[in-house]
């Protein structure tokens, strides 16, 4: 993001305690999602080299 993109951009709204836990629990699941992930084509990339 520029500079004069950040000085024209207006300020986000403040969030209620309802959004924030929503975001807190969409941000844990998104970081569980990307350990799944990395194991999954972990096994994927070991199956691979098996099979050769």
């Amino acid at each position: 993001m520029r500079a004069a993109d950040a000085e024209t951009a207006a300020p986000a709204p403040a969030l209620n305690n309802g959004e924030r836990a929503e975001l807190a629990r969409l941000r844990k699941a998104e970081c569980e999602w990307q350990v799944e992930k990395e194991i999954l084509y972990r096994a994927a990339a070991n199956f691979a080299r098996e099979m050769k």
